[in-house]
This record gives structure tokens, sequence and C-alpha cells, in this order.
């Protein structure tokens, strides 16, 4: 959207963070290191002025692009140090990262370096799947189990919200639960109701720092094919996008848009509703800004 690129990001707000990282979901949907990029391009067919408030949070955050994180796609051990230390960078600044991904991996180095620096973080996680699977090791389904054995954020107050379909093990929601989570399956998040579900995470989570992590595959693959791990049943772009509106209010500390796949959507809709939702999120932290 024409940011000013900055290494050092001076006063900005806010700043986009590119972590073009993969380590493959799974032989066949590899490609999400080229996610940053198709986001950029894509943001360029968006315009910054909200439509009802007729604000730019662009200009409100004086966001500035801060460049790519110094990864190794597929090497896990150089990464996540790099993603550690470029998110650090920013939220040292008193500056919001937004990452632009990658795949899921990406979530647990961001929930380290802001875990550093924000007391009480908790986690807003909107996906297809829960990335808390029980398993041993660094992959992009166990992220959100190893934050909570590392202690990084308080799952008691953390919610996962949006999961549906089939999993590759049993007894991954029952983890997830298990954790300390509070998980919300997209077929009760719609039963329910996404305004009274979201006012419940608002009570739940109060002013507590909040890393926004935002997996596209939450989307239905009809709007969204181009993500590593599509799963059917998914909302529709006004669902998604309501749910990042009903986000309103909470204190968002850090930005995850994650999992876009380009390679796999020869159209670029996926990176231009992935560009959609990294504006919108924006939004969320200049409103919360302007409110405090």
């Amino acid at each position: 959207m024409g940011l000013p690129v900055r290494a050092d990001i001076g006063h900005a707000r806010a700043a986009i963070l590119g972590l073009p990282f993969d380590c493959g979901t799974d032989p066949y949907r590899t490609g999400s290191r080229f996610g940053p990029a198709a986001i950029r391009e894509a943001s360029q067919q968006l315009n910054p002025h909200h439509w009802e408030s007729g604000r730019d949070p662009l200009a409100a955050l004086g966001a500035v692009d801060a460049g790519d994180a110094a990864v190794v796609p597929g090497d896990i051990e150089v990464s996540q140090p790099a993603i550690e230390a470029a998110v650090a960078a920013i939220a040292a600044r008193g500056a919001v990262p937004v990452s632009l991904g990658g795949d899921g991996a990406i979530a647990l180095p961001e929930m380290r370096a802001l875990g550093r620096h924000h007391a009480d973080l908790v986690t807003v996680h909107i996906d297809a799947h829960t990335d808390a699977y029980p398993m041993e090791g660094h992959n992009t389904a166990t992220s959100f189990t190893r934050a909570v054995e590392e202690g990084l954020i308080d799952p008691r107050r953390s919610f996962q919200i949006g999961m549906r379909g089939f999993n590759m093990m049993p007894g991954v929601r029952a983890h997830a639960l298990a954790l300390g989570y509070t998980v919300v399956s997209l077929e009760a998040l719609f039963e329910t109701g996404v305004d009274r579900v979201f006012a419940g995470v608002r009570r739940k989570i109060g002013r507590r720092p909040v890393y926004l992590c935002f997996d596209l595959d939450v989307f239905d693959p009809s709007v969204a094919p181009g993500v590593c791990s599509p799963c059917f049943g998914g909302a529709t772009a006004r669902e998604g996008l309501a749910m990042l509106d009903a986000c309103a209010g909470l204190n968002i500390v850090g930005v995850s848009v994650n999992t876009l796949c380009p390679p796999h959507d020869p159209t670029g809709v996926t990176a231009l509703l992935a560009a959609t939702v990294t504006l919108d999120c924006l939004r969320l932290v200049a409103e919360r800004r302007a409110a405090a």
C-alpha cells in the first residue's frame, strides 16, 4: 500500500514484517514462503480509508514496512531466532508488529518475542486447526502446544476459534482443552453467534495484551483456495471479516496473518483477501489506540 520501507521504524506505532518461511505443511502444499511478497503486491489494489469512519489506519499509526526477517525456508533452527529477533525489535520500540506469513510455524517465535515485552500475554487464534497437537518437535501443528509448555501465554484466557473438519491424529481437541485453551469450533461460533462469542472473549481477556493470529484457512477454499491446509466448510469472506470486526476493543500487541500459499492460487484472490485482513487488523489497532 505504498508504506515507507524502513529498517529503523522510528516512531511508527505499527510495522509490517514479512516472514517468508515455511517448513512444509505436507509434501504437496509448500509455498507459503512466497506469502509476504504476494500480500504486498495485492495490497496495491486496496484503498486506505475505512468506509464508515473515513479514517486511514496507516496514517493514524504512522505505519511502515520493516521488510523481511532473515529467515531460511525449511530451516527452523536458523529461522526461529531470526523471527523472534525481528518481532522483538519492533515490540521494543512500542510498536505493534504485523507479520505476513509464512506458515503456522512462525507463531511460536512471535509469541516468544511478544511474551518478553508483554506480561500476561494471551492469544486469539482464528484458524481451522488448533496448531496445538499432541506431538513433539517444532512444526505447523505444534506452535500453540510449545507456547503453553514454555509459559509464553496464559492459556486459561486464550481462545482458539474456527476449528473444523478432520485431523491427522486423534485427541487434538482434547489436547487443546487440556492445555487450557477455550476452543470454539466454527459450527459452535455460528450457532451461538459471532457477536455473542466475541463478547465473551472480550470479557474474559479484559485489558490483557493480545497476540491476534489469523490463519487464512479459517476461510472456505471457495473464497481462499491458496492456503497451506484447505478445509471445506469454512467461513465466507464476509463471515471471516466479521470475526475481525468482533475483535474491536482488544488490546492487540501483535498480529500474524499467515498460511497464504500463492502457488496454489493463480488468480491471486487469496492474496488480496489476506491483504484485506491485514488492513483490517491495522484498523483494529488504530481504533483501540484512538480510544485509549
